[in-house]
């Protein structure tokens, strides 16, 4: 797994319009956690975040405060503005050799199903999946190979196993299904409102029709 150098600031914890500051100045804030340890505030900036925030990979990353000594960590949270998209806020956890840690981990889907093939169509459900391991373990991504999927299989937590790794989602956690085709959807679910219980189609109500339980005004 590839390693990213971040350089940042050590920062004290103000006020919410001190913080809007150094974002119109291209500063992100952020917070690193570690166990055992109280949380470190910092600040960074938008072009040393994008190697860890905009890829499908997983990263480790090399956070150094100030002049200290850089600290081995993961990307725990982030936040974006609803209406820029641009990062607000960043969260990191420091891991430590020997320590199993929780981890979200990209998915990357590799094959052409034979239910693709047939014109059906991929539905992904998770993006990435929640992981237990060592550091020394945390994969850039996980393979789900989908060649075998004909239209109405799916991939379950269940269906899955990695090396060294142990996957903490519900086991019935839906990943990954091959829908069948939109036209073949939408021919069922016309033959569906067709053939009702008594074989007619609903009527629509006529505009100014009296319902025969409403009463007359005046």
């Amino acid at each position: 797994m590839a390693n990213v150098n971040i350089i940042s600031e050590e920062r004290e914890i103000s006020t919410k319009g001190a913080v809007n500051s150094l974002r119109k100045e291209g500063k992100v804030p952020g917070v690193l956690y570690s166990k055992g340890v109280e949380p470190i505030s910092f600040t960074t900036t938008l072009i040393a975040l994008r190697p860890i925030v905009y890829t499908k990979e997983m990263r480790l990353v090399n956070l150094k405060i100030n002049d200290k000594e850089a600290i081995t960590c993961i990307l725990k949270d982030i936040q974006f503005d609803p209406v820029s998209d641009k990062i607000i806020h960043v969260d990191f956890l420091a891991i430590t050799a020997g320590q199993k840690i929780e981890v979200q981990v990209p998915v990357s889907l590799i094959g052409q199903s034979v239910g693709i093939k047939e014109g059906g169509q991929i539905q992904q459900h998770l993006h990435k999946l929640e992981v237990e391991c060592l550091p020394k373990n945390i994969p850039d991504h996980l393979e789900i190979d989908i060649t075998e999927l004909n239209i109405g299989d799916s991939v379950h937590i269940r269906d899955l196993s990695f090396d060294n790794i142990t996957l903490t989602n519900t086991d019935d956690t839906l990943v990954v299904a091959i829908a069948a085709p939109k036209a073949e959807e939408e021919e069922t679910a016309t033959e569906e409102v067709v053939d009702g219980d008594d074989g007619e189609a609903p009527q629509p109500e006529v505009i100014g029709e009296k319902k025969e339980d409403e009463g007359s005004e005046g």
